[in-house]
């Protein structure tokens, strides 16, 4: 797991975000993230990149942490749900595998902010020979 630790840590956009790892497990990652004046939408709400962004890396975590070693992941893509808006923060992201293949890895990632869910996520990840 300390790759993933090490791979986030080079993720520029999660530092940009204030975003901080959390939870990390085999097939389960969680990320989380302040809702930063930076980060807000025209209605004083979280900004939907901001869900968006969180969501999918802890996703795309949780798909790394069941990949041999000699793999890194790319996200091929990504849906996601909005489902109320984020009010107070912090975000968290819990990103999960569905389904690992040799090609393709389903990924499901849910945001919350405090108990409740703001977005319901899905997607695949591409395993990329590294």
């Amino acid at each position: 797991m300390q790759r993933i630790y090490q791979s986030f840590g080079r993720q520029t956009m999660m530092q940009t975000l204030g975003a901080q790892l959390g939870e990390v497990r085999v097939g389960c990652v969680e990320i989380t993230a302040a809702i930063l004046p930076s980060s807000l939408q025209q209605h004083g709400y979280a900004h939907a990149a901001l869900i968006f962004a969180i969501g999918d890396s802890a996703a795309g975590y949780a798909a790394l942490s069941v990949m041999a070693e000699e793999f890194e992941v790319l996200t091929a893509e990504m849906k996601i749900n909005l489902l109320a808006p984020g009010r107070d923060g912090p975000l968290r992201a819990v990103g999960t595998v569905e389904k690992s293949g040799r090609r393709l890895i389903i990924v499901r990632a849910d945001v919350f902010d405090g108990e409740v869910k703001v977005a319901l996520m899905q997607g695949t990840m591409v395993p990329v020979k590294v």
